[in-house]
C-alpha cells in the first residue's frame, strides 16, 4: 500500500477535464509557463492553465491562487506545488517545482553577468521601464478576467465588491503590509461564505 505522503493531495478534477499526460508534461508545462513569466506572471499562469490547457476551471484557479496568496514564498511556486501535487501528489509536486526553477534559474544567472557589464547603459533602463509598463497591464488584464468570476460566488456582488475595493484601498492606497490585508480580508472572506454555505 502506498505511503499516503505519496497519494494526490486533493481529488483531481472530474475525468472530462483535461490533465497532465505524465510527470513529462508537467514539467514542460511549467518549464514553458515560467519561461513566459518576465514580470507578468499571473497573467501567464491564468491563460496557461485555465485557458489553453484547462487543467484548472477558473473557480479553482481562483481558490487554489488565494491558498497560495497566503502560503509563504513565491506565489507562483506555491500553485505549481499544488497542481502537481493534485495530479501526481508528492513526485508530481517536486516535478512541478523544478520545472518552474530550473530552466528560469540559469536564464537569470546569465542576465544578471550580462547586467553588471551593461546595467549602466540608458538604452537598457528604458527598455526595463518599457517592459514594466507591459508587465502592469497584463496583470490589470487578467485582473478583470477573473473579476467576472464574483458573480457566481456565493456571497453577494455588492459584498464581494466590497471585499474587493477594500483589498485595493488597504494595499495600494494605505500601503498596508499585504500579510496583514490577507489575514483580516481572507479571514472575513471566509467567514463570510462558511456562513453563507453552511446549512
Amino acid at each position: 500500500m502506498p505511503s499516503p505522503s505519496f497519494a494526490p493531495l486533493a481529488d483531481p478534477p472530474e475525468t472530462s477535464q483535461p490533465r497532465p499526460a505524465s510527470l513529462s508534461d508537467l514539467f514542460l508545462s511549467f518549464t514553458w509557463l515560467a519561461l513566459q513569466g518576465f514580470g507578468g506572471v499571473l497573467a501567464v499562469v491564468q491563460r496557461e492553465m485555465v485557458e489553453r490547457k484547462r487543467w484548472l476551471t477558473q473557480e479553482e484557479f481562483l481558490e487554489d491562487w488565494a491558498v497560495a496568496q497566503i502560503m509563504p514564498g513565491p506565489n507562483v511556486v506555491n500553485l505549481a506545488l499544488m497542481v502537481g501535487g493534485r495530479y501526481f501528489g508528492l513526485p508530481g509536486a517536486l516535478t512541478a517545482l523544478a520545472g518552474m526553477l530550473a530552466v528560469p534559474l540559469l536564464i537569470v544567472l546569465l542576465l544578471g553577468v550580462l547586467y553588471t557589464h551593461f546595467g549602466t547603459d540608458p538604452r537598457l533602463a528604458g527598455a526595463l521601464r518599457g517592459m514594466a509598463a507591459v508587465s502592469a497591464g497584463m496583470i490589470a488584464a487578467t485582473g478583470i478576467k477573473l473579476a467576472a468570476s464574483l458573480t457566481r460566488h456565493p456571497l453577494p456582488l455588492w459584498l464581494t465588491l466590497s471585499l474587493v475595493a477594500l483589498g485595493v484601498l488597504a494595499v495600494a492606497v494605505l500601503r498596508l503590509p499585504l500579510v496583514y490585508v490577507l489575514l483580516v480580508l481572507g479571514a472575513l472572506g471566509c467567514t463570510l461564505t462558511y456562513r453563507k454555505l453552511s446549512p
